[in-house]
C-alpha cells in the first residue's frame, strides 16, 4: 500500500509540475465542448505526460520524417518537441 501511496503521489507532482507549466494541453484535451469542469485530473496528466514521452521517443524518426516532409509547420512541431522536452525535466 505504500509503494501505490508514493507512486500515486508522484504522478499527482508531475501533473501539477505539468499544469504549471502550462503542458497540459500538449497531453490531453483541457476542456470539451459543454462541458463544466476539467476532463483530466493533475493524476492523468502526470501518468500520460510520462506515456506521452515515451511515445515521442519511440516514433521519433517518424515525426522528424514528418518535420522534413512539412516545413510550414515546423513551428508547430518545435513547440511540440519543447513541451516533451519540459516534461522530461519534470520527471
Amino acid at each position: 500500500i505504500l509503494l501505490i501511496a508514493i507512486a500515486y503521489t508522484c504522478a499527482i507532482l508531475a501533473g501539477r509540475n505539468s499544469c504549471k507549466m502550462g503542458l497540459q494541453k500538449y497531453v490531453g484535451r483541457l476542456k470539451e465542448l459543454k462541458r463544466l469542469h476539467r476532463r483530466h485530473s493533475a493524476f492523468w496528466v502526470g501518468l500520460y505526460g510520462h506515456l506521452w514521452v515515451g511515445a515521442m521517443e519511440f516514433w521519433a524518426d517518424l515525426a522528424y520524417e514528418f518535420m522534413r516532409l512539412k516545413p510550414g509547420k515546423l513551428p508547430y512541431f518545435h513547440k511540440g518537441l519543447r513541451a516533451m522536452a519540459l516534461i522530461q525535466s519534470a520527471l
